[in-house]
C-alpha cells in the first residue's frame, strides 16, 4: 500500500504519513460527528506538524468541504433548510466581500472575539429569536463567512449559533452546522485554486481522507445515536469551550511572541 501511495503523492511526502493522515481524518470526522465540532480543528493541527506549511490550508479546506459534505448528506433528513436557506446568501456576500476587501486584520484580536461570542452563546443567556431568525442567521453568514477567509477560525461560533438556533436538538444541530459549513468551505477552494496553489498534486491524498472521512463520520452518527439531547448539548458545550480557550490562548501568546 505505502509504494501505491508513493506514486499518487507530491514529491518527497512520505507514504507512512499520508496513511497516518487518512488514518486521522477518519478518527477526527468521527469525534465532529458524534460531538458536534472538535474535529477539524484536531486534524488541521496534525496537518500543521506533517505537511509543507503553503499546502495545510488549502488541503485542509478541501477535506473539511467533503467531510462536512458527508455529514450533511447522511444527515440530510434533519438539516432546517430554512435556516441553510438564509445561510446561503450570507455565504456568497461574505465571501464576495472578503475578496474584495484585501485588508489586514488584527488576528489576535479577531480571535478573542471568536472565542467570547463562542464561551457567550454556550454558557450565557440565551439570545434573542430575532437574533436566531432569518436576518440574524443573514447577518452571522456574511459575517463568518468573510471572517473564514482571513482568521479560518470560525467554524466553533457558528456550531455554537446553530446549537442556539436548534434548541439544543442534537440531530439538527449537527445536520445544519455540517450543511453551513459545506456552503462556508466551497468559496476557499475556489479562492485557493485562483491564487495558484497546485490542488492536482494533493488529489489523491484529499479523496482518500474524505472517503476514510466518510467510514469516521458513519460511525459518528452512530454513536451520536444513542446519546440524548441533553448529554449532547453538555458534550458540545465542553468541546466548544476548549476551542474557545484554544483559540485566545493563540491571541494572547502571538502578543508575546
Amino acid at each position: 500500500m505505502p509504494s501505491f501511495l508513493a506514486h499518487l503523492l507530491p514529491e518527497q511526502f512520505s507514504p507512512l504519513l499520508a496513511l497516518v493522515l487518512i488514518l486521522c481524518s477518519a478518527i477526527t470526522s468521527m469525534i465532529t460527528a458524534a460531538l458536534g465540532a472538535g474535529g477539524g480543528v484536531m486534524l488541521l493541527a496534525i496537518m500543521a506538524l506533517s505537511m509543507p506549511t503553503a499546502a495545510i490550508i488549502p488541503v485542509h479546506g478541501m477535506v473539511q468541504l467533503g467531510s462536512n459534505a458527508n455529514r450533511a448528506l447522511m444527515t440530510w433528513r434533519y438539516i432546517n433548510l430554512r435556516v441553510i436557506a438564509w445561510f446561503l446568501p450570507g455565504v456568497i456576500v461574505g465571501a464576495w466581500l472578503a475578496s474584495r476587501l484585501l485588508v489586514n486584520l488584527p488576528l489576535a484580536s479577531i480571535q478573542l472575539s471568536i472565542a467570547f461570542f463562542i464561551l457567550l452563546l454556550c454558557w450565557g443567556p440565551a439570545i434573542p429569536k430575532v437574533a436566531t431568525g432569518p436576518v440574524g442567521t443573514l447577518l452571522a453568514s456574511t459575517l463568518t463567512s468573510f471572517l473564514s477567509l482571513f482568521v479560518g477560525a470560525t467554524g466553533p461560533l457558528v456550531a455554537a449559533f446553530i446549537k442556539q438556533q436548534q434548541s439544543s436538538q442534537r440531530m439538527q444541530t449537527v445536520a445544519t452546522f455540517a450543511a453551513a459549513m459545506t456552503l462556508q468551505h466551497a468559496p476557499k477552494a475556489l479562492a485557493f485554486g485562483a491564487a495558484g496553489f497546485v490542488f492536482h498534486d494533493w488529489l489523491p491524498l484529499i479523496a482518500c481522507m474524505i472517503l476514510a472521512g466518510a467510514a469516521g463520520t458513519w460511525l459518528g452518527l452512530n454513536i451520536l445515536s444513542r446519546i440524548s439531547d441533553r448529554h449532547f448539548t453538555r458534550l458540545f458545550n465542553v468541546v466548544l469551550t476548549l476551542l474557545a480557550i484554544r483559540l485566545a490562548w493563540q491571541a494572547i501568546t502571538s502578543w508575546y511572541a
